[in-house]
């Protein structure tokens, strides 16, 4: 799967296991202590790099000066802004056809030469709630460069991506195309160079600075910044001898670290509430969380408040956790979806990846939101 955006910097949970647990760098991280790298890294997921030469929108003026709404302004160029809002429709023979239903691997067809500004077609509406910005997306897509190769496509890999909407986490022309768009959607994309990969394009995907991209979009979930595990899910009994979680299901837990209590000496994995969602498979999820150090520091939520940045981690709603054999959340394989657990990890003992400092254990409170990968 082409990597656009990959893990510049590890966010999240694992990250600071496996790398970093140093509490200065928590300090200015306050988030990466949960979360991985998605684990279904896209073609429509932005670099730091692409993102500043594709994603810069402001004004754009004509010979008089006076300012012209971006998505008005000719955006065939890869030089101009992205636009920030959808473009008025061109007709419709002017816009690749797409076979198949929803769920079904599309094949376009494609007119002699794409409209020069982001165009957004509903194939087939859903019938769920509108797309928000900073909705995370489960979805169903194939990327393909105008009247050239596709470039990316999930329905081979017969498995759901996952992404972050409206926050610059990826291409301009999904962040703008998709807000506003209804779950359940079938949705055809022409993205202009500007609203996709900008003047560089993408050499690895065979994508220049100067080509159209057209996504079919199948628009599975949206999840809001706000959305918890199920707030029906049945309790279980408290363990003994561990962290203290308090609150409703469903919204931001308190968890407390009861003075004396020792810390755990292995990572291990409690059910507090137990959804009735799918098990948990190997590949990721989407969680929101609460995490604390064994001597009772905070260390990040994600649980959105007044303060939240949604272009950060911080505060900003449900983030993708990797989950695999070794990594500090295997112990979620097989836990339904809607759970609520309590984790706990161990003192990690000074290394070089952890600036030569010893750390303190860790607890964090899961909501398991959804599968993601």
């Amino acid at each position: 799967m082409l990597r656009t955006k990959g893990c510049q910097a590890l966010t999240g949970f694992t990250g600071i296991v496996r790398t970093v647990r140093v509490r200065a760098v928590v300090a200015v991280l306050p988030l990466v202590v949960l979360g991985a790298c998605a684990s279904g890294t896209s073609s429509v997921e932005t670099s730091a790099t692409t993102s500043t030469a594709a994603s810069s929108s402001g004004p754009v003026t004509d010979a008089n000066g006076s300012t012209v709404p971006s998505s008005e302004a000719a955006t065939l160029g890869p030089e101009v802004p992205a636009a920030t809002v959808v473009a008025a429709a061109v007709p419709a023979d002017q816009l690749p056809t797409a076979t198949g239903a929803f769920g079904e691997k599309p094949t376009l067809t494609f007119p002699a030469d794409p409209p020069p500004s982001l165009q957004r077609q509903i194939l087939t509406e859903g019938t769920g709630p509108e797309v928000a910005a900073g909705d995370w997306l489960v979805t169903n897509y194939l990327g393909q460069v105008w009247n050239g190769t596709v470039f990316d496509n999930s329905y081979d890999r017969n498995a759901t991506s996952a992404f972050q909407i409206g926050v610059g986490k990826v291409v301009p022309g999904w962040d703008v195309g998709l807000t506003g768009v209804k779950v359940g959607s079938r949705v055809l994309l022409s993205l202009p160079p500007a609203d996709g990969y900008g003047s560089t394009g993408q050499a690895s995907a065979g994508i220049t600075g100067t080509d159209t991209l057209v996504f079919v979009i199948d628009v599975v979930q949206a999840i809001g910044p706000n959305q918890g595990g199920q707030t029906d899910a049945t309790p279980q009994p408290a363990p003994a001898n561990a962290p203290e979680v308090t609150g409703d299901l469903g919204v931001k837990p308190t968890l407390t670290i009861p003075a004396g209590l020792a810390e755990p000496t292995a990572a291990s994995t409690t059910v507090l509430a137990t959804g009735t969602g799918p098990a948990v498979t190997d590949g990721s999820v989407l969680a929101q969380y609460v995490a604390v150090s064994w001597d009772g520091q905070p260390i990040g939520a994600t649980w959105p408040d007044a303060s939240a940045d949604p272009t950060t981690q911080v505060g900003a709603g449900p983030q993708q956790i990797q989950i695999a054999a070794g990594s500090p959340f295997e112990g979620l394989v097989g836990v339904p979806v809607g759970s609520r657990v309590l984790v706990q990890l161990p003192a990690a003992a000074a290394s070089a990846t952890s600036g030569g400092q010893a750390t303190p254990a860790i607890a964090a409170v899961l909501d398991i939101v959804a599968q993601t990968g």
